[in-house]
């Protein structure tokens, strides 16, 4: 009988954050698409109300969410190259 080998449980927390992460990432950098788009929609057609709401609403969305993703993955990978050091 072959041991399968254990989990480490560390190493699956460290997954499941970085699935946290790349979706913050992924809803962060839309809301900053969509800000640049409205603004670009705006700039080609004389500023309506809709783009100016949609180009605020998307640079609020993607300064709140964006930071915390964007260092958690910094330390993920830090803490994934420590291991491989190792």
């Amino acid at each position: 009988m072959v041991n399968a080998p254990v989990p480490d449980p560390v190493r699956a927390r460290r997954a499941r954050i970085a699935r946290a992460v790349a979706a913050g990432k992924r809803v962060g950098y839309t809301a900053l698409v969509a800000a640049i788009v409205a603004f670009l929609t705006g700039v080609a057609t004389g500023f309506p109300d809709w783009t100016v709401v949609t180009a605020t609403a998307g640079l609020v969305v993607a300064c709140v969410v964006l930071p915390l993703p964007i260092v958690l993955g910094y330390g993920i990978r830090a803490a994934e190259r420590e291991d491989r050091a190792r």
